[in-house]
């Protein structure tokens, strides 16, 4: 580990300009490379005293031994080095973009004599023009075989392409008119390539030129009695009207854009990006972002749109960047891309209409995207038992933790205090053995005491466990733990082998307190803190510090966010019945039962606020005078928001 002071350059030789630097190992490797508007002020920020940088930032500057820069004129050529510099050395500490799968794209050989249509993967190659990404090949095949009876363009390889030539015979393809066979001199090398210009053109969008073209043509063959032709062209116009069925319109302006979506977490993030041209998707590319640096939204939103257009030609960069988030240098990001298409291109956040539903939607695909990264990895075996042997030997434990308990506290601003409690078995999810706790004693209060509700749900939870293994029907002999009922065990009559608090010291000692109360000492707790992913020990001063890529960290990491989901349903619900309980107690004719009815046929409130006169009157004892005046409460409480009685703060 390396002192950062022993290479910390004097604050005199760095410049107060825009630049980039380059942190290098004792070998000489780059290892981290980042822009700054001025290089004095952000290289300073990292010699700071190592308890003040995050654990990422740490790691990267005890292991670098000597720092360099270059100093640039503005942040537009900052921004082009920087991505220079990334793909030039790779560093290990910067975020790295890889694809979530390897993607197929349509590719069209331009720098051959008789350019080829083809299905392509891997890198991308000069000379080469590229549509999609799409899902899958067979779509490109299923998309081409539609229009090469309109565009036939060559699609063989060079060897049978050359063989054909040798032999004078076309293919099966040039006999049924599916390709303009210029192996055999059918057509010359010009008019083959203006096909594939044409068959380019209308993938990048110009459709409906071709379209209009073959209706005029249709018509004039029909006029000149040539009926043959018009009936070939009715059917080349039927191909291209299937091909541009196969991508809805989801954008009403025609608008060429790429919509990026991102969803993470503190390790990892999964990014979708839709390509849309001319209104129609007409490709989806994915990844997933190991975050081996500290970094924003904002941050991510910079290096992917850095990193996605920095070897695309000017066609592939669209219009308008529909992004999440505007990225952390939203003007110089702007300026790169306008030099880069030599045109304007807009990166912005859509606030309303389709395209801001179409980011919504591209959202929930990187949400789902994660969760699946997530639940293939947490799904392997190996991995599950390799992430539980690091948890055993980093945690000192006696054996493998097979059962992990997790307890996580949700409030608002202190108000309907709940808890959950998640059990993992093998590294997997028990939802069947999952509970939720409304902590008694904080009820109403308006006091929030993480520590104190962590203590109650800890001594709830292990008070059963005692009751539920003393509980033995000696006379019949059943075992500790056995209901003599079902002959099942019970679920919470055992102990985990780990037990896991969302927090960090003051959680961990209250939960260590309840249990030395109930006089159980056998039972290893740990506590998850998420800002920086320490795992804290009772009685240490110091915490147990997991490598970013270890195993037993991203499982901690799993079941930690698992406890805080079920934490914020159950808190989301009991604050929504809660409400309703109060906005209905003024309605007249409307009692407890009727009450209940209501919560069991919305649910919450958002969905009766929704609801109609009729619909409410649907519901078992409430005629239409009461649905009126159940409607009409409603519609009075969300026009003035709702106050915290206990805080004064609006609460929706």
């Amino acid at each position: 580990m390396t002192d950062p002071a022993s290479y910390r350059p004097a604050s005199g030789e760095i410049p107060d300009s825009p630049g980039v630097y380059r942190f290098r190992d004792q070998y000489g490797r780059v290892i981290y490379v980042g822009k700054a508007k001025s290089l004095r002020s952000r290289l300073n920020s990292y010699f700071q005293d190592l308890a003040g940088l995050h654990m990422r930032t740490q790691s990267m500057v005890t292991t670098a031994t000597s720092v360099d820069w270059v100093s640039v004129d503005t942040e537009v050529e900052a921004l082009q080095l920087e991505y220079t510099w990334i793909k030039e050395y790779d560093p290990r500490f910067n975020v790295r973009y890889r694809d979530d799968k390897s993607y197929p794209y349509l590719a069209v050989t331009l720098d051959e004599e008789f350019p080829r249509i083809t299905v392509m993967r891997g890198n991308k190659r000069k000379g080469v023009r590229y549509f999609g990404p799409y899902s899958h090949a067979w779509a490109i095949r299923e998309t081409v075989d539609l229009l090469l009876r309109v565009f036939p363009a060559r699609t063989c390889s060079a060897g049978v392409f050359k063989r054909h030539g040798q032999i004078g015979r076309p293919c099966l393809l040039g006999y049924i008119g599916k390709c303009s066979a210029p192996c055999v001199g059918l057509v010359d090398a010009a008019e083959h390539r203006r096909i594939v210009d044409d068959f380019c053109a209308f993938l990048a969008g110009q459709t409906s030129a071709y379209t209009k073209r073959i209706e005029r043509e249709m018509k004039d063959a029909s006029t000149a009695l040539d009926y043959e032709r018009a009936a070939r062209l009715r059917d080349d116009l039927k191909a291209l009207e299937r091909a541009l069925e196969k991508n809805a319109v989801v954008l009403g302006d025609g608008t060429d854009a790429d919509v990026i979506g991102i969803a993470e977490d503190e390790l990892e993030a999964a990014v979708q990006v839709f390509h849309v041209r001319a209104g129609r998707i007409r490709g989806q590319r994915g990844f997933v972002v190991d975050k081996v640096e500290d970094v924003s939204t904002a941050d991510l939103v910079e290096h992917l749109i850095v990193q996605l257009y920095g070897d695309q030609s000017v066609e592939s960069i669209p219009r308008e960047v529909l992004v999440p988030v505007e990225p952390s240098e939203l003007e110089a990001t702007r300026a790169w891309l306008r030099e880069s298409r030599g045109a304007i291109v807009d990166v912005r956040v859509p606030q309303r209409g389709d395209k801001r539903d179409l980011l919504e939607t591209v959202m929930r695909n990187a949400s789902q995207s994660l969760a699946m990264h997530k639940t293939k990895r947490g799904g392997d075996l190996t991995t599950r038992s390799q992430a539980l042997e690091e948890l055993q030997e980093a945690l000192g434990l006696a054996e493998a933790p097979l059962r992990i308990e997790c307890v996580d506290v949700s409030h608002l601003q202190g108000t309907d205090v709940v808890a959950s409690l998640v059990v993992f078995e093998d590294g997997l999810p028990r939802t069947s053995e999952y509970r939720r706790f409304s902590i008694r004693g904080a009820a109403g209060d308006g006091v929030s005491d993480d520590t104190r509700s962590i203590g109650e749900v800890v001594t709830r939870r292990f008070k059963r466990m005692i009751e539920e293994a003393s509980d033995v029907n000696a006379s019949d002999g059943d075992a500790p733990g056995i209901d003599p009922t079902t002959g099942r065990p019970r679920k919470f009559a055992y102990p985990p082998q780990l037990f896991v608090v969302d927090g960090g010291v003051p959680q961990v000692e209250a939960a260590q307190a309840a249990l030395s109360a109930l006089g159980l000492t056998d039972i290893a707790i740990v506590g998850l803190a998420k800002r920086l992913e320490e795992v804290w020990l009772p009685g240490d001063p110091d915490p147990v510090i997991l490598p970013r890529t270890s195993e037993g960290l991203y499982l901690l990491q799993r079941v930690r966010d698992e406890a805080h989901r079920f934490a914020i349903a159950y808190q989301r619900q009991k604050r929504g019945k809660r409400m309703i309980e109060s906005i209905l107690d003024d309605v007249p004719g409307l009692g407890e039962a009727r009450r209940k009815a209501l919560l069991r046929q919305f649910g919450s409130l958002k969905r009766l606020r929704l609801a109609t006169v009729d619909e409410v009157a649907e519901v078992p004892g409430i005629g239409p005078t009461i649905a009126q005046a159940i409607v009409d409460a409603v519609a009075a409480s969300s026009a003035a928001p709702a106050i915290n009685t206990a805080t004064g703060e609006i609460i929706n």
